[in-house]
């Protein structure tokens, strides 16, 4: 509730809420979701797409029409974050509205893994499912490939795609031990090593196919696409058409993708019940050189608690509820939708503890509205190395992979990072987006605050670096 309202405004509020069945935000915000009903949600997912590897956010080499578009119809979010900067706990985050470090997810896994998600954790879909959404997953999925992790346990209705990263094959450049990618449609196998060149096609017709049948029932689809991941694949459709190369090519259609979604809406006549958000779950993968995005101007990439690292180019479009145009500068994350969605649906939240708050009042231009959230931590894994608070972050010392100002690989070979290291540093973000310049020794009383809340965190959810565990972690699921 918002502390500001008096009893009176308190209770006219409620009164609405009760009427809605949700409390998105506070007046006419409020009175524009009640009079829409239960929304239809779209979450487009892209894999390893960099800050600045969208038209909005300062592509280069390439354009991008339909996110463009998205955008001057929506809100653009510049201080948006994935919740880890690595495909699994990233993922994980954002089906549970948790730290990954919370439901046991830290780390990337892959075809030998034995854990999970875990069935004690909710995922949006199951938060949906309780209101009677239809909801879909084609893509990427990645929080575990066996029976018990699938998306179909897990509260999706039907799912398509790979169950881990599509470079987690037999050909891949540096690794030779994968087995065989195993393409999945609902819970069976039906082909290993599947066209590539065809995958954005496929979840993208999928989805369509998805929207169409339920367009006059609330739905939720989720759309992660396995592009851009290495290796690089594109259709026929979009071969050789950026002046960026295969990269780009790739982005051209991932923009394709959105257009059809957004097209499909307006010509069933559900485009404004219809939120659509636009995100991905790291940075750039930098060491693939030509074939990884950029993430300028901000600081190194994926495998980084940098904000290259973790810091997302993020749009999302509600005609008639998002007002058209706006840009979003205050802090927030991909754990925030799951209760957003909650909040504008009238789903009731998990009952275990989750980390994500309503970002609504951001979402919807309300004026003054500031992030719900007093920091946001960054792990590597167990390890927490950095925390930002408003405008300030704080890293922790630390190592990480970094280039070290070297160019990355052509041709879908990567270079080999090198490791480096980062005493304890505090930045400005506003004034300093790349994390140049060290001013902690100006600012003893930001750092001595920051350092407060990071010793709070680590009680919380650990941190291995002091060989902190944390007293409220949940286990994955397990074999």
């Amino acid at each position: 509730m918002n502390k500001n309202l008096n009893r009176r405004d308190f209770l006219k509020t409620a009164g609405l809420a009760a009427a809605a069945l949700a409390v998105p935000g506070c007046g006419s915000a409020l009175e524009r979701t009640s009079s829409v009903g239960k929304p239809n949600v779209i979450i487009v997912f892209c894999d390893d797409v960099g800050y600045a590897d969208v038209g909005v956010f300062g592509a280069k080499g390439y354009k991008t029409p339909n996110l463009d578009r998205m955008a001057a119809e929506g809100v653009k979010f510049t201080d948006f974050y994935a919740a880890a900067p690595s495909c699994t706990p990233s993922r994980a985050a954002l089906m549970t509205g948790c730290y990954p470090q919370r439901v046991g997810l830290p780390n990337v896994i892959g075809p030998s893994a034995k854990i999970g998600i875990s069935s004690a954790e909710q995922t949006i879909a199951e938060v949906l499912k309780s209101l009677g959404y239809a909801t879909a997953c084609y893509g990427k999925w990645h929080l575990g490939h066996h029976l018990k992790f699938l998306p179909m346990r897990h509260g999706f209705d039907d799912y398509f795609g790979l169950p881990y990263s599509n470079d987690m094959w037999p050909y891949h450049p540096t690794n030779k031990r994968f087995p065989d990618l195993p393409l999945i449609e609902g819970e069976r196998v039906i082909e290993y090593n599947p066209d590539q060149t065809q995958l954005t096609t496929w979840y993208t017709e999928r989805s369509v196919r998805f929207v169409e049948k339920n367009k006059d029932r609330p739905f939720f689809l989720y759309l992660p696409h396995s592009m851009a991941h290495v290796p690089l694949f594109v259709s026929d459709k979009f071969k050789g058409k950026s002046e960026q190369g295969l990269y780009g090519d790739v982005m051209m259609e991932i923009d394709w993708s959105v257009g059809q979604i957004l097209s499909t809406l307006k010509r069933l006549g559900i485009d404004k019940k219809t939120l659509v958000i636009f995100s991905s779950d790291n940075g750039p993968w930098l060491s693939y050189g030509d074939h990884a995005g950029s993430a300028e101007p901000l600081r190194e990439g994926k495998g980084t608690t940098f904000d290259g690292g973790q810091r997302e180019s993020t749009i999302m479009r509600w005609p008639g509820q998002i007002p058209a145009g706006t840009v979003c500068n205050e802090p927030a994350s991909t754990m925030d939708i799951l209760p957003t969605i909650a909040k504008l649906t009238g789903a009731q939240l998990p009952v275990h503890t989750i980390d994500g708050k309503d970002i609504w009042p951001l979402m919807s231009g309300e004026r003054g509205a500031k992030s719900p959230h007093e920091a946001f931590f960054y792990y590597r894994g167990y390890a927490l190395e950095a925390v930002r608070s408003g405008k300030w972050k704080l890293h922790l010392p630390h190592s990480y992979r970094s280039l070290g100002g070297r160019k990355g690989g052509t041709g879908g070979q990567p270079v080999k990072y090198e490791q480096a290291k980062i005493s304890l540093a505090l930045f400005d973000l506003e004034k300093d987006i790349g994390e140049q310049h060290d001013v902690s020794a100006q600012y003893p009383d930001v750092v001595e605050r920051l350092l407060g809340l990071v010793e709070r965190m680590r009680e919380e959810l650990g941190d291995s670096a002091k060989k902190m565990t944390g007293k409220n972690r949940r286990p994955p699921g397990r074999i």
